[in-house]
Order: C-alpha cells, then sequence, then structure tokens
C-alpha cells in the first residue's frame, strides 16, 4: 500500500543575520501509513517540530525548502498554494499543539472556537454547528460538555484545555493528525490520561498520527513505529517492539538508557554526555561522533549512510550489537 505521507530528502534551511544560512533538516525520510501511529523522538532543538511545521505549510519566514518532497495523497505539501492549503490544514491535516492555552482564544468561548473549524471546512451553522461541537466535547470525555462549550479557556484546567484542542483537531474527521508535544504541560496522570485518549480517538476514527515527543516511554505506550531524530536527521527507524528492544544506533540506546522505568536500579540509568549541536556548529562526519562511546576515526570524517535493516533501518558506522 502507498503511504498517506511520504517525506523524501526533506532538507529545510534558516537563515541568522550573524551566522548566515544552516540546514536545520537534512535529507529527512519518513513514511505514515494510513491507520498508523508513528513516533518522532530526540532531544530538543533535533528538527523534530520544524518537520511537523513543513508538513502544514507553517515554516517561519526566515526557513526556505531547498530539497525534498512531501507527498500527501498525490500532492506536494512544500507547494501548495494559500487557497489549496485552507483545503487541507484542519480538515485533511490537523494539528495538537503543545501548549494548548496558547493555542485557545481567550476572548471566545469554547463552543464557538470548535465551531469555526466546523463552518470553515464541514459548512455547519448554527444549532448544528453547537450540537456538533458538545459532541465532540463529549467524545473526548468533558463531563458537562454542555455547559464547558459556553466557558472561556481561563476557566478550564491544563487537562482540559488539551482535550479542547484535540476536539479541534478532530472535528472534520481529518486523515491525519500532527501532536507536537500534546502533554508537555500537563502533570504525570494527565500526560497518561491525554495519550491514551489521543490513541483511542485517532485509531476509532481511522486516521494516522504523528506523535512528536522527547520521551520515549510516551512513544512506546501508543506508536507502531518510532523514528529517532538527531541533528535533523533521522538516524534510526523500526517498529516499537524492535528498536526498544535491539537499538542499533547509540543515540537510540542513550535515549532508552536516561528514559528508564521507575523501579529500575538506579545503576542503569544514564545521560548521553554533552550536547545537541546547534546547526550553525555541526561537527564534520557523523553529527552524534563527539558524543558517542563507540565513535572511531572513521565516524570523523564520514556521513554515515542510511543502512536498511527489515522493517526498519539506521545511520551509523559501527551499530550497537
Amino acid at each position: 500500500m502507498n503511504p498517506l505521507l511520504q517525506i523524501r530528502g526533506l532538507e529545510i534551511r534558516f537563515r541568522r543575520p550573524d551566522c548566515g544560512r544552516a540546514a536545520v533538516l537534512r535529507g529527512v525520510d519518513l513514511a505514515i501509513g494510513r491507520g498508523e501511529i508513528v513516533g518522532l523522538v530526540g532531544e530538543s532543538g533535533s528538527g523534530k517540530s520544524q518537520t511537523a511545521a513543513a508538513i502544514l505549510g507553517l515554516t517561519p519566514a526566515n526557513a526556505q525548502v531547498t530539497g525534498g518532497s512531501a507527498d500527501f495523497e498525490g500532492r506536494d505539501l512544500l507547494h501548495l498554494s494559500p487557497s489549496e492549503w485552507q483545503q487541507i490544514r484542519g480538515r485533511r491535516i490537523a494539528l495538537v499543539p503543545q501548549e494548548a492555552f496558547g493555542a485557545l482564544n481567550p476572548c471566545l468561548r469554547i463552543g464557538s472556537q470548535i465551531s469555526e473549524s466546523l463552518q470553515a471546512h464541514l459548512k455547519l451553522e448554527g444549532r448544528e454547528a453547537r450540537r456538533r461541537s458538545v459532541e465532540l466535547l463529549d467524545s473526548v470525555a468533558i463531563e458537562r460538555a454542555d455547559e464547558v462549550a459556553g466557558w472561556f479557556p481561563h476557566q478550564l484546567s491544563g487537562g482540559m484545555r488539551q482535550r479542547v484542542t484535540i476536539a479541534i483537531a478532530l472535528a472534520c474527521n481529518p486523515d491525519l493528525v500532527l501532536a507536537d508535544e500534546p502533554t508537555t504541560a500537563l502533570d504525570a496522570i494527565t500526560r497518561v490520561q491525554i495519550l491514551d485518549l489521543l490513541e483511542r480517538a485517532v485509531r476509532s476514527r481511522g486516521s494516522a498520527m504523528l506523535l512528536i515527543t522527547h520521551d520515549l516511554t510516551q512513544a512506546r505506550q501508543i506508536c507502531d513505529r518510532v523514528a529517532v531524530m538527531y541533528a535533523g536527521q533521522i538516524v534510526e527507524e523500526g517498529p516499537v517492539a524492535k528498536l526498544y528492544s535491539q537499538p542499533s544506533h547509540p543515540y537510540t540506546r542513550g535515549l532508552l538508557r536516561a528514559n528508564l522505568p521507575l523501579g529500575v536500579s538506579a545503576e542503569l540509568v544514564s545521560e548521553i554526555p554533552g550536547r545537541s549541536p546547534s546547526p550553525w556548529e555541526l561537527p564534520p562526519g557523523c553529527a552524534f561522533h563527539p558524543r558517542c562511546d563507540r565513535a572511531g576515526v572513521d565516524c570523523r570524517e564520514q556521513v554515515p549512510a542510511w543502512a536498511a535493516t527489515g522493517s526498519g533501518g539506521h545511520r551509523c558506522l559501527h551499530p550497537c550489537e
């Protein structure tokens, strides 16, 4: 089957007045199938959110797409006009943002904010739009949905606001949902509830989802496949069971050791030394080699090519056994 979204060789460069141009995304390849949940994990600054921005046509003004394609059912998302994006963004591809409070309009009631999408894409008006808004709030497990539809965002808890953003994203039954760190500002219990809600809502509709997160535990909870990103590249990808039990890339192994669950001996937990480089400070060769305990001389001189391994692959000259 052809994937719902196929990204090939995506390259995006940012321009800074003091530093010139640098590649923030460097040949990103990623596919998402229909009904599939794919995780995109990595440290802050690795390029995860910029990948989502490119898929949504929301790259910033100082960014330039310098290579690649993002095929969505036969249409390259990198070359759509504003009018074409109006037909896709929110209707076919929807976003669950990282910070719900900043995403919601503080001056509009919750029901009105959900109705905006219904009016724009499904042409629902008046009572029908309000009825559907209440149904959507109920579907994301908000109690007294009819009452909450008349509230303002500041009257809701953080967890309730995040549920509202999910309701807005799912309002038009999109084919693809991009969830960009959707549980960042929430407590541990609410994080689990929101992830479970997202998974059930997406799978029940037959939609696909890209979950962007720095937390491998979250990705393991709901994803079918996981892609690991470092310094603007996918460095490893594979089914959840294989990637978590037999990581090939030292960076993936390091992330897993830094995310071991509670109850595991503290001696087994370790952090990755150093920090992720900025696009303007990339080292030669493999970008991860200054932090890698397996790096050789060749890693300092050679950029690793993608090595396919059955249902996945990695970008490493000295993969883990």
